[in-house]
């Protein structure tokens, strides 16, 4: 299993933008015409965690991105995302959703 960064960006109302991206991904760039996922930016740049670690901050998320396979299977296995979400560039998935 590939580990997970996880960049947690604090809202002003107190919730939370997750942003996920397997590891092995962070600090590359994928572009495929008018789609681009830069992941070189600090928007990524978060603290390796734990499917346990992540799953404690899921109540007081409201928007999560995930990107990478592994991070894809989290996001459908908890529920957060659906696969027919997923848009693929250059064969890196990607989704992102509110969650309610």
């Amino acid at each position: 299993m590939t580990p997970k960064i996880v960049k947690i960006h604090k809202l002003s109302d107190n919730r939370v933008m997750l942003a996920i991206c397997d590891s092995n991904l962070l600090g590359k760039k994928f572009e495929n015409g008018k789609l681009q996922l830069d992941l070189s930016s600090d928007f990524y740049r978060g603290k390796e965690m734990d499917e346990e670690k992540i799953l404690s901050y899921i109540d007081r998320t409201y928007i999560i991105n995930l990107v990478g396979e592994e991070s894809i299977d989290f996001g459908i296995r908890h529920n957060l995302i659906e696969k027919n979400n997923v848009v693929v560039i250059k064969k890196i998935p990607h989704a992102q959703a509110i969650l309610i």
